[in-house]
């Protein structure tokens, strides 16, 4: 019998799709485990099971028990860093960008008139993102200087969570991205995304078509599932003029829209790489190779009057003087 922890926030479509895929293998027993409901003890396994289905709605709350789960010896799917590399959109961009995976650039700020100075050295459009968020919640478009200054005002006035300016070059799409899911590292389907909004996530309204899976569109996830760490992965990638960019990557999926628009039962794939998965041992986080990730400009800082070296080399920078 193999007992496996279902963590959740709440039981939405997807969750109830691999609920019931759980409930069709044979020798498995589903634990399920309240994110909410529940306290737990970091000395000791927060349940007696073998393995952990990571389905946390909260980027926060899952990457903390999961966390804690792995420190008792217990493996999780998606482990913590998978989550960790996903959930923060600097790691990820950061990640991409040192590996020579196709990304849009991006320029972090602290401090309002950093921000304004980071938008202009980028051009207009950009793209101000939150740097942890999902379902295309909080994004704004910039396209001029006055709609730049009012919107950096704004996010100053919502406190110090949103006074981490993560700005990304706005590209142009026709129309559509792509979502792919990626299951350990294979991209086992993709659907196109369509909005006349710029935004185009299906929960913001995108219309899903089947999107075949191209040696491209291979090749590219199966790098960056290597980079991330091999999982359940959406990876969202951008149609350019030089090819595609992969635009975020997702470690808690949804699909709800994307199984009859593929033909591809997800979550059967997901629960399968689930058991497939049980017996590799659990990797807790080592908090000190965090610095080298997401701590680098914390431990390394710049000097008074000094701006980091431009890794966009394209990019112009402003003067401080100016």
């Amino acid at each position: 019998m193999i007992t496996v922890g279902f963590l959740h926030s709440r039981i939405r479509v997807e969750e109830k799709l691999l609920l019931e895929e759980l409930a069709r293998q044979p020798q498995v027993e589903v634990v399920r485990l309240n994110d909410g409901e529940n306290f737990f003890d970091i000395t000791q396994k927060p349940a007696e099971v073998d393995i952990v289905l990571e389905r946390s709605v909260s980027y926060s709350r899952g990457l903390y028990l999961s966390r804690i789960f792995e420190a008792n010896g217990i493996p999780v799917l998606n482990p913590s860093h998978v989550a960790e590399r996903c959930g923060d959109k600097y790691v990820t961009s950061q990640l991409l960008a040192q590996s020579g995976i196709p990304t849009p650039r991006v320029l972090m700020a602290f401090e309002p008139e950093a921000a304004l100075q980071a938008i202009e050295a980028l051009g207009y459009p950009c793209v101000l993102k939150p740097v942890i968020g999902s379902w295309g919640r909080l994004l704004a478009k910039i396209e001029n200087p006055s709609m730049a200054q009012a919107i950096i005002e704004h996010k100053t006035s919502l406190g110090v969570n949103h006074q981490i300016f993560y700005i990304q070059e706005y590209i142009e799409k026709p129309g559509r991205d792509i979502r792919t899911f990626v299951i350990g590292e294979e991209a086992i389907c993709a659907i196109y995304r369509t909005s006349e909004n710029w935004i185009t996530n299906t929960a913001r309204g995108g219309q899903a078509s089947n999107c075949p899976i191209t040696p491209e569109i291979a090749d590219l996830c199966q790098r960056t599932a290597q980079l991330i760490g091999p999982g359940l992965l959406a990876i969202d990638l951008l149609e350019t003029p030089q090819g595609l960019s992969i635009i975020e990557v997702n470690h808690t999926m949804e699909f709800r829209n994307s199984i009859h628009t593929t033909g591809v039962n997800i979550p059967q794939r997901m629960v399968d790489y689930l058991l497939a998965s049980r017996n590799q041992p659990s990797q807790p986080t080592n908090f000190s190779n965090l610095k080298s990730i997401s701590l680098n400009s914390l431990t390394h800082p710049q000097p008074a009057g000094k701006l980091p070296p431009n890794v966009y080399p394209d990019v112009q920078r402003p003067s401080l003087s100016s």
